[in-house]
């Protein structure tokens, strides 16, 4: 079943962010954009790669109106010396959440169970905390968060604008479209 058009489903996990512990729930996604986006390890080699460029966009992304959210199966603690000893994930100003019970990665259908470790799994949820995009990648195949911008300016345009859509390679004040009979063949 497709996660898309649902609302993020119940959880609390404890999250570093900034040098400090937090606790996050679904009810942080609400009143805002939000990124999701999960990784199977700390301490790992792709990881540290997509985080660091996450990090490359986040201010783009806060300006839009967005949080970001990085996860992975790993504690709260292992986030924290990942960050102090990384200088990929030293750069990391965006909220990471430890999900050692794996129910924020079975929340968003990502958990590799055999493994205890999640997929690359990116979500962008909506202020209402509903799923508007899912992307998964294997484990070996890093993210480009710059895409990403692009998405998440796409799912604010069709929600701010109902009775349009945003076509293939849309960027932003380019053409939209009207679904409508007229349109039926003609493109």
């Amino acid at each position: 079943m497709s996660l898309i058009g649902t609302e993020v489903q119940p959880f609390k996990a404890q999250a570093f962010h900034k040098g400090q512990f937090v606790e996050v729930s679904e009810q942080s996604f609400k009143g805002q954009w939000s990124v999701v986006c999960f990784y199977p390890a700390d301490f790992t080699f792709v990881c540290p790669t997509e985080l660091e460029d996450l990090q490359n966009q986040y201010a783009t992304l806060k300006q839009l109106g967005c949080e970001v959210y990085s996860v992975s199966t790993d504690t709260h603690f292992t986030h924290k010396a990942w960050h102090e000893t990384s200088p990929a994930i030293g750069k990391v100003e965006y909220i990471m959440i430890g999900d050692p019970s794996h129910i924020v990665s079975r929340n968003f259908d990502v958990l590799i169970e055999e493994a205890g470790l999640a997929d690359r799994g990116t979500f962008i949820v909506d202020p209402d905390g509903v799923i508007q995009t899912v992307e998964i990648t294997a484990g070996g195949i890093g993210r480009d968060a710059s895409a990403l911008v692009n998405k998440l300016k796409a799912a604010q345009y069709v929600r701010n604008n109902p009775g349009e859509v945003c076509p293939a390679k849309w960027q932003e004040g380019g053409e939209t479209l009207k679904p409508s009979l007229d349109l039926v063949g003609k493109i």
